[in-house]
């Protein structure tokens, strides 16, 4: 987690919820009562989000006490703490929002992602995940990836050189392609190919791609395809495959299986935020 970014993102997201200032609170609480809150899961799952409720805190009120119940990665259970801050009132009421909501999403990725990788039940395959991210949280969300269990698939589109069906199609063969993506970036820099058919497959090998990814291809035709890749070649699984189907692939010998369900359409995980009466750190 780079720490200067996530203060940079936070600044903008409390700039985006409190404008001027939180009405509510100021009006009600002056800058120097103090108060306890505790974040407590609602539900069973895997908690991600350390960093943001401790810069969440101490980027509003420098002299917070934060202690954290739950490291990342570990399970929670409902009715569990995961921490608790002792800040000013108008801290707590003012950053409650934005850091549930941060907190409550990377969680839910956790969990989603922790699930998949028991529903894989593979000794050699790795869960990854996608660029299908919510824009602006790329960075918290693969970070809640790793939490989960899963490994991180490229950035962006700087950091690895990644082509599928349109590139082919409008540069007209796989060697085509994959020739002019190696003249033109560095020894450092791997290159993937996407393909469907057999066909594409040898096409791929022979152009001496870093990657070969099986789109949308059947279990059968997933472990098929892995076992006519050299050994030498990184093999990766993608295009519809769910929960559900996740235990289908789990003896294949793919090398890892990339799912945009773990970033795109996860459900958060319930977290909520209680005031405590006591003054004392629990």
């Amino acid at each position: 987690m780079n720490e200067l970014k996530l203060r940079k993102m936070l600044e903008q997201f409390y700039l985006e919820d409190i404008g001027e200032r939180d009405l509510t609170s100021t009006s009600i609480f002056s800058k120097d009562d103090r108060g306890e809150a505790v974040l407590i899961s609602k539900e069973d799952g895997i908690f991600s989000g350390s960093s943001v409720v401790e810069q969440g805190y101490f980027l509003m009120d420098p002299f917070a006490e934060i202690r954290l119940l739950k490291k990342d990665g570990e399970a929670v259970k409902k009715g569990e703490k995961i921490a608790i801050a002792h800040s000013s009132i108008r801290t707590i009421l003012s950053s409650e929002r934005v850091i549930l909501n941060l907190v409550q999403r990377m969680s839910g990725i956790a969990t989603a992602v922790n699930q998949a990788v028991k529903q894989l039940n593979s000794t050699h395959t790795k869960i990854t995940d996608t660029r299908k991210t919510t824009p602006g949280l790329r960075m918290l969300e693969k970070y809640a990836v790793r939490s989960g269990g899963g490994c991180n698939h490229r950035y962006g589109l700087y950091d690895t050189v990644m082509i599928k069906d349109n590139h082919i199609g409008f540069c007209g063969s796989i060697k085509k392609a994959v020739e002019k993506a190696r003249h033109s970036i560095g020894h450092t820099v791997k290159i993937e190919v996407e393909i469907e058919s057999e066909k594409q497959l040898y096409e791929a090998i022979e152009a001496n791609a870093d990657i070969i990814m099986f789109d949308n291809r059947s279990p059968e035709e997933v472990k098929r395809f892995a076992e006519l890749t050299p050994k030498s070649i990184i093999t990766e699984a993608s295009g519809g495959i769910t929960h559900e189907l996740l235990p289908l692939f789990g003896n294949t010998g793919v090398d890892y299986i990339s799912l945009g369900f773990l970033t795109h359409s996860v459900k958060s995980l319930d977290i909520s935020l209680y005031m405590n009466n006591k003054e004392e750190m629990a």
